[in-house]
């Protein structure tokens, strides 16, 4: 288990899974749609980024089960999360590339938080 006050992971917990608001099937589809060429397809195990797929472990552990580096990955992308979006996180549009980037730690924008 993390290193950390029970509380601290409790909160961090909470977070990540509130700026993450897509399903771990969704953000599976969406690693490998990323990751496919016009001639090739990664293996499903390496399609996407590596916090991509980071985000993807820790969407299937249990909180007890989280390591030290998932807390690191996990504090990464609330942060990423929270200074693109800022704290509302409402639904928005904005440029494909800058919703692709965030679809890939695992947030939509477009996707109302919470479903």
């Amino acid at each position: 288990m993390a290193d950390m006050p029970t509380q601290e992971l409790d909160e961090l917990w909470g977070r990540f899974h509130t700026v993450v608001n897509m399903t771990s099937r969704e953000l599976s589809e969406w690693l490998r749609t990323r990751s496919a060429g016009q001639e090739t397809e990664e293996l499903p195990d390496q399609a996407g980024t590596e916090n991509g797929r980071r985000v993807l472990e820790i969407l299937g552990k249990r909180r007890v089960d989280l390591t030290d580096d998932d807390v690191r990955v996990m504090r990464k992308v609330v942060d990423t999360v929270t200074s693109e979006r800022g704290a509302d996180l409402e639904p928005t549009a904005g440029q494909p590339n800058w919703r692709h980037r965030l679809m890939t730690l695992g947030h939509d924008p477009l996707k109302p938080v919470g479903s």
